[in-house]
This record gives structure tokens, sequence and C-alpha cells, in this order.
């Protein structure tokens, strides 16, 4: 791994534990559909971010799954893409999201993910806002396949509201 990969890590594990608790004092920017958008301050700055939950896990999840987009413009970041998994990855595993006939694969850490080429980000983000549903198939801590679908519905108007306060 190299020290980039080793930075953005520790950066997207502070962000994994972060979110859940910022939405939880976050303001409400919108709901839209299966999505909703927040806006929070971390402590340096404002960070917005659209979220939903899955629709469907197989095999059931221990916990509840997240798949967060997030815009961070004090750290020049938009569009990062975060699965919270609701399970614990099986070390040194690699997850995917497929959507829109795209694939984009993810490296985990713990009960998280994010994409192994954040120069991706803009795409996956893109083919969010034009697909319908979108799956992450992933190996838990046991070594079986976990599929988790998500419905893409309101994800436009998540992003969009994202942009537009951050």
């Amino acid at each position: 791994m190299t020290f980039g990969k080793k930075s953005a890590l520790a950066l997207v594990l502070v962000l994994a534990t972060a979110l859940p608790a910022l939405a939880q004092s976050a303001r409400v920017l919108g709901d839209f559909r299966d999505w909703s958008s927040y806006a929070a301050d971390d402590g340096s700055g404002t960070i917005c971010f659209a979220m939903t939950k899955p629709k469907t896990s197989d095999p059931a999840s221990e916990g509840q799954g997240y798949l967060y987009i997030t815009n961070r413009p004090g750290e020049d970041m938009v569009s990062e893409i975060n699965i919270v998994a609701g399970y614990t990855f099986q070390t040194g595993s690699v997850a995917t999201i497929s959507v829109g006939g795209q694939s984009f694969a993810l490296f985990t850490q713990g009960d998280a993910a994010w994409l192994d080429d954040s120069g991706q980000s803009a795409a996956l983000a893109a083919a969010i806002r034009a697909g319908s549903s979108l799956t992450v198939q992933g190996t838990n801590a046991a070594g079986t396949q976990v599929i988790q679908n998500y419905s893409l519905s309101g994800a436009t108007a998540a992003q969009q509201a994202i942009g537009a306060e951050c």
C-alpha cells in the first residue's frame, strides 16, 4: 500500500466513524424518495452527504447498511462514495459496486468500503444519477458473499441538494 493510499485510508476510516454520528446531529437538506441529504459542521468545516439504506441484503446483515455520497468543500472533496455494510468485511477482501452496466472495485476495512480508485468518484456518482438500482457485493468475515441492493430513486435530487449546499 502506497503512502497516498495509507493517508486516504486513515481519512476514510475517520469519515466512516464520523458519518453515522453526523447523520444524527445534522441539518436535513431534504428527503428524496429513497434518499436523504444532510449538512453538518464536523469541526473543520461543513460536510454534506446524501445517504440511503439497502432495500435488500442476502443474507441479512448483522447491522444496518448505508451508502453515502459526501462533499467536503474545505478539503476539495466532491462525491466521495462510501459504504457502511452493516457487517464486517473479510480482511483483505475486495467489494464491488455495480450500477448501469458498470462495475467499480472497493477496498474494505472493517465494516466500510470505498472506491479503490478515488478518480472514479465522478463516474460512479454520474452512474448513480443515471441508474435505477445499485448492487454491492462483498464477502463477510465468515467468508459468505453478501449482496445488497439499493434503490437509486431520489439519488439525483439528493446529490443536487448536497451540491447546492457544499
